[in-house]
């Protein structure tokens, strides 16, 4: 596969043709499918990053690989800080922009890489926000009138903080994927790493509350393969779960932003205070990289400092 992409790129490179960044792009992102296996979010991220590049290299009348320079390309990153978009986002369009770059230069396609001088912008380190125990249980807890599109809502927060999965793994599993009988679900997460994940009792008793009495009800009689379906009888989109999380948070009084992966975020914070250790919390998680895993423990450090400033006599 890769071999035929070599000589593919060399036959454009050598007879340039407004198409080339057309089919360098093309070619790129199925390698970045086919060979690095990336996830679909990510992918349409990079695609989106490089079809912003291409624009300007047009606008700027480059119509060829070899005369892109390290200067294009710090112009080009000036107008996207002048978007005032964040690091982070300049940062991923970098990666993305170095990545193609790479694949290229790797092709002998381009003899240097424009942007290997240029260093990423400091994002800092962030720490992710999770929810006390007190706000997750007041989360968890149904209003008095339940429906069965609200019995299905709380099912899918009780397994999202009692698994800690990813919204776009939690809103696509499917029905035979979760094992109620062993209390695990069987998920695949990005590059298409399968994992398995616990449970515990209290989430396997709301999930299955919701298989008995309101999937059915939401269905009506037809079929699906999906865990928790929407009133079509297909998958939940990310935005509709985005949507009942937050209405959710206001029906509990947490009164802060919320979103899917403060539970996710949660799951691992909670899990790690209370004595879990780290390699098992980055395997749950589906972290590659234990150190991205780290940054939860940070969390639980800073919570000790202020219980330090509160109560030490000389704090």
């Amino acid at each position: 596969m890769r071999t035929r992409i070599w000589k593919y790129l060399l036959s454009i490179s050598r007879h340039p043709t407004p198409q080339q960044f057309l089919s360098a792009r093309s070619l790129f992102l199925r390698y970045l499918i086919t060979e690095k296996r990336l996830a679909d979010n990510t992918i349409k991220a990079y695609q989106a990053d490089i079809d912003l590049f291409f624009s300007f290299l047009r606008q700027q009348r480059i119509s060829t690989l070899e005369e892109i320079q390290s200067k294009t390309l710090h112009t080009f990153l000036e107008r996207c800080r002048a978007r005032q978009l964040s690091s982070r986002t300049n940062s991923r369009r970098i990666s993305a922009l170095k990545s193609l770059f790479n694949f290229l230069q790797a092709s002998k396609i381009i003899s240097y890489n424009p942007l290997a001088s240029i260093d990423l912008p400091r994002t800092g380190s962030q720490l992710p926000k999770a929810l006390s125990l007190s706000e997750v249980t007041r989360l968890l807890t149904p209003p008095a009138t339940i429906t069965p599109q609200i019995q299905r809502n709380y099912s899918m927060l009780h397994l999202l903080y009692a698994t800690g999965l990813r919204v776009s793994e939690l809103v696509s599993i499917p029905l035979a994927a979760c094992n109620l009988s062993s209390c695990f679900v069987r998920v695949i997460g990005k590059g298409n790493k399968e994992r398995l994940i616990p449970f515990g009792i209290p989430a396997r008793e709301i999930v299955e509350q919701y298989l008995r009495t309101a999937r059915p009800l939401i269905l009506k009689g037809r079929r699906s393969n999906t865990l928790f379906v929407s009133n079509r009888g297909s998958a939940m989109t990310r935005l509709r779960f985005w949507q009942i999380i937050r209405e959710a948070a206001r029906a509990a009084g947490i009164n802060k932003a919320i979103s899917p992966h403060m539970l996710r975020h949660s799951f691992a914070t909670h899990l790690l205070t209370h004595g879990a250790d780290l390699r098992s919390v980055q395997l749950m998680l589906g972290h590659s990289d234990i150190a991205t895993t780290q940054i939860y423990t940070h969390i639980d450090q800073d919570r000790l400092k202020e219980i330090h400033k509160k109560f030490h006599p000389r704090g």
